[in-house]
């Protein structure tokens, strides 16, 4: 599902009713001024603020970060450390953020892998914007698309293995229903910065009709300018979802 949008700050557009980002560069920008890589996280903060709160201005329903991924954990622990801590601080300074915005924070991933003060600061802000009717944001972290599946497949197992579950039920809602947050909608719009033209993990089986935009962009240089060329080069696409578009040529995609 998408919505036309009407801004005196930018043209008509198709917004997508679920966008998710791949936050990548920031170690990148870090090397570049000759600053350490906590640097550029502390500057992404900066990204996330401005993406969350003109994503919520446009329409968009559903955005999700992919903030730290299950393969983030093999960095250097002193990183490790400061990331955390990084994150504690962004969830609990944060919040006023998402309250005058209406957005309501979620998060997907293997959160007990979380250190206590930043799951206890997750589940509070969580709490605190539940009443939130605008935007879901939703923090991937310490997420991995194939764990993500592993874990639904050992769900219905284990319900195939106590007759809850019988074999000819099981279909993609199923699968689905099982993943880390049923309710959330496949992403019609996958952004990643900083050049890299991959998933690395990424919502695998939610990304499969998805619409790509690469930039090169690094994440603490991307701003709601950047956000709104990729919506251009979104309204601009035809999505055929395996079947046939009559009238290739319309000025305004089928959502």
């Amino acid at each position: 599902m998408c919505r036309f949008v009407e801004s005196g700050l930018k043209p008509d557009l198709v917004v997508p009713a679920h966008v998710a980002i791949i936050m990548d560069g920031n170690g990148r920008w870090a090397r570049r001024g000759g600053l350490l890589r906590i640097k550029g996280h502390e500057l992404g903060v900066r990204s996330v603020r401005d993406i969350v709160e003109a994503a919520a201005e446009w329409g968009v329903a559903h955005l999700t970060l992919y903030a730290f991924s299950s393969e983030n954990w093999s960095r250097p622990k002193s990183e490790i450390r400061a990331l955390m801590k990084l994150l504690e601080k962004f969830l609990i300074g944060e919040r006023d953020t998402l309250l005058n915005n209406d957005v309501r924070l979620k998060a997907i991933g293997d959160l007990n892998l979380l250190p206590e003060a930043v799951l206890k600061a997750l589940r509070e802000t969580e709490e605190l914007s539940a009443r939130c009717n605008g935007m879901v944001l939703r923090l991937a972290l310490s997420y991995g698309g194939r764990q993500e599946l592993l874990s639904s497949i050992s769900a219905i197992a284990n319900k195939l293995a106590s007759g809850e579950l019988e074999p000819e039920q099981i279909d993609e809602r199923t699968i689905s229903n099982h993943l880390y947050d049923p309710d959330m909608p496949d992403p019609d719009l996958i952004i990643r910065t900083a050049g890299e033209h991959r998933l690395s993990n990424f919502l695998l089986w939610q990304s499969s009709y998805a619409e790509f935009h690469f930039t090169d962009i690094l994440w603490p240089d991307f701003r709601r300018e950047h956000l709104e060329l990729a919506l251009r080069d979104y309204s601009g696409r035809v999505r055929r979802f395996g079947g046939v578009v009559e009238n290739d040529s319309a000025t305004k995609p089928s959502c």
